[in-house]
């Protein structure tokens, strides 16, 4: 099979003085298998957030990439700076007022028009009851 190799190579980075060993590059930027890019320096947007931070505006600055043995496919994940990450703006009451209503919307039946306290799924938006009586009805019809 024709896998892809990445080699290793010594090149310049935004994150380090010197020179730094990379596995060459994707779409511009430096490529970093897992484990190597530096955990103090360089996060990915989930990272970002779970530290309370967002990219503010910043462009990537390497890729990372991790191949997975079991279903033979590579990842890539964009890595950023945290050093200029910016602190993630608050949700302003507006913004919570319309997320709820959204998630409530959600939540809504089709048919009987009550909330079951649980997300519907997007295939009928019918809830639980409403569609084992859809099922029934469908069954016997046939």
């Amino acid at each position: 099979m024709g896998r892809r190799s990445f080699p290793w190579l010594l090149t310049e980075v935004p994150w380090a003085e010197g020179p730094q060993f990379t596995r060459g590059t994707y779409e511009g930027l430096p490529l970093l298998s897992y484990g190597c890019a530096p955990r103090d320096k360089l996060a990915t947007y989930r990272q970002l957030r779970a530290m309370g931070l967002r990219p503010g505006g910043q462009d990537p600055v390497a890729v990372l990439f991790v191949r997975h043995r079991a279903s033979g496919t590579t990842s890539f994940a964009s890595l950023y700076l945290i050093e200029r990450a910016a602190p993630v703006r608050p949700m302003t009451r507006a913004k919570f007022t319309a997320l709820a209503k959204a998630n409530l919307a959600r939540r809504i039946c089709r048919r009987c028009g009550r909330d079951p306290l649980y997300v519907l799924p997007t295939s009928t938006r019918l809830c639980w009851p409403c569609s084992e009586i859809a099922d029934t009805s469908t069954a016997h019809a046939a």
